[in-house]
């Protein structure tokens, strides 16, 4: 059976692939994404998750040329504008504030490569709308949301309390995770990963 290797340290996507019990080992890259965002600041924020899950897989394909090797990434666009994680908590009530009552964009990218060459790629945007929400309960969300500010580009998780943020969403629940799952597995199906 085909090796699968995430080159990602993100324990959500690492949840996701074993609660579909997916075999897979970690081993994950040292890329510095601000290098890369700002070498090609010419990308859309679609095409900057993409390039990134690239820039992942990379050095872990070739260094393990036995395996297929997964890189991820995800942006987040809010006015046609790419926007980063937090690097402080502080900083979440504008970020917050900025996002009320307004969608946003967030861009799933996949690269799956063998031998430090691609197999397959994968792009996916789902659309969140953003409640208007009020002063007290950003309060009470800032108060209560600990990691969440700063560990994802958002301020939130969603499959835990920054569920209150939204009024909607349109797109696929992996996809806002930040991996889709079902097109994954198909082509994990295809490439002798998983049972067909």
């Amino acid at each position: 059976m085909t090796r699968f290797i995430l080159a990602s340290g993100s324990q959500i996507r690492a949840d996701i692939l074993s609660q579909a019990h997916i075999p897979f080992s970690v081993i994950k890259s040292d890329v510095d994404e601000s290098v890369i965002k700002a070498d090609r600041s010419d990308l859309s924020p679609r095409d900057m998750a993409l390039c990134l899950a690239e820039a992942k897989a990379g050095p872990v394909s070739q260094a393990h040329p036995d395996g297929l090797v997964l890189g991820a990434d995800q942006t987040m666009e809010l006015d046609g504008e790419l926007l980063d994680k937090l690097p402080d908590a502080a900083l979440a009530p504008d970020r917050l504030r900025r996002m009320r009552g307004r969608p946003h964009c967030l861009h799933s990218g996949l690269a799956l490569l063998r031998d430090g060459k691609p197999v397959w790629t994968h792009q996916q945007t789902s659309t969140i709308h953003v409640r208007d929400f009020s002063d007290e309960f950003l309060t009470h969300y800032l108060a209560e949301a600990g990691d969440a500010l700063t560990k994802s580009v958002g301020a939130y998780a969603y499959e835990g309390l920054g569920a209150q943020l939204f009024e909607r969403v349109e797109g696929d629940y992996y996809a806002i995770l930040g991996l889709p799952l079902l097109p994954l597995a198909q082509v994990l199906r295809d490439e002798g990963v998983l049972a067909r």
